[in-house]
């Protein structure tokens, strides 16, 4: 399948985790790929890796004028942005009173002014290429949990960031979509497969019985930027194994 083949992607945070499955699903689908993330070596490492075209840049997603050069290198090199995908983030567990004030400033800079600064510097070009955005928000940002509030606040933020900037872009010809995972196998959640007893809790909550790998949250996000979904804009997707399914009630049987 080459559904993306003259196509340029631009994916944040793609050199590990669900960003990195992000950049091997579109290239084994024939994109132009333009990556940026933190970590410049991984990204690197992760581009000779890939088959076709892919440019990287580091970028912190934090700082807009590093998100208006990740932009700038992507029309500098290929003239144009078909897609953009917002995967960078940062979490944080703990209540709201416990840490630095830094840790909350941290996840809201990443999190969500990222994904906010962006879309600001692709909105234009976009608009030119009828393209879309797809954001990597979560089930946090479509309800609470406990010990994660910080998260919650910037995940839930993106989801009705999505929402808003999909109708304030439907008539220029730019979807804006998002992706909800719930419990995702990547580096970030790595001390969690550590915790036996945890993720037992949550093969209980998912109906499918399981966490996610990157993989699974790709194939949505490619979905979301293929002419399949042409008519599909402003939606959180859940990719979350059917957890949001539930009322939270546990099982009666």
């Amino acid at each position: 399948m080459a559904r993306f083949s003259n196509k340029v992607i631009v994916i944040t945070g793609a050199a590990s985790g669900i960003g990195e499955g992000v950049a091997r699903r579109f290239a084994e689908e024939g994109a132009t790929l333009v990556l940026g993330d933190i970590d410049k070596a991984a990204l690197d490492k992760l581009a000779g890796e890939l088959h076709g075209t892919v440019e990287t840049c580091e970028t912190d997603v934090s700082d807009h004028a590093a998100c208006e050069a990740l932009v700038q290198a992507a029309i500098d090199r290929f003239g144009r942005i078909d897609v953009l995908v917002n995967d960078a983030g940062v979490d944080h567990l703990g209540k709201v009173d416990e840490g630095d004030f830094a840790e909350f400033t941290k996840v809201i800079e990443t999190d969500l002014y990222g994904v906010v600064h962006m879309s600001r510097a692709a909105i234009a070009h976009l608009r030119q290429s009828k393209g879309c955005i797809v954001n990597v928000s979560s089930v946090s940002g479509l309800g609470g949990d406990w010990n994660h509030s910080f998260y919650c606040a910037a995940k839930g933020a993106v989801s009705n960031f999505t929402r808003a900037l999909a109708m304030d872009e439907a008539k220029n010809g730019v979807r804006v979509n998002a992706v909800n995972p719930s419990l995702t196998y990547t580096a970030l959640t790595a001390g969690m497969k550590e915790q036996p007893e945890l993720i037992a809790k949550f093969e209980e909550r998912i109906p499918l019985g399981r966490g996610a790998e990157p993989a699974d949250i790709s194939g949505a996000i490619a979905f979301l930027a293929s002419e399949d979904a042409h008519f599909v804009t402003g939606v959180n997707l859940p990719v979350d194994g059917g957890l949001t399914a539930s009322n939270g009630q546990p099982p009666l049987s």
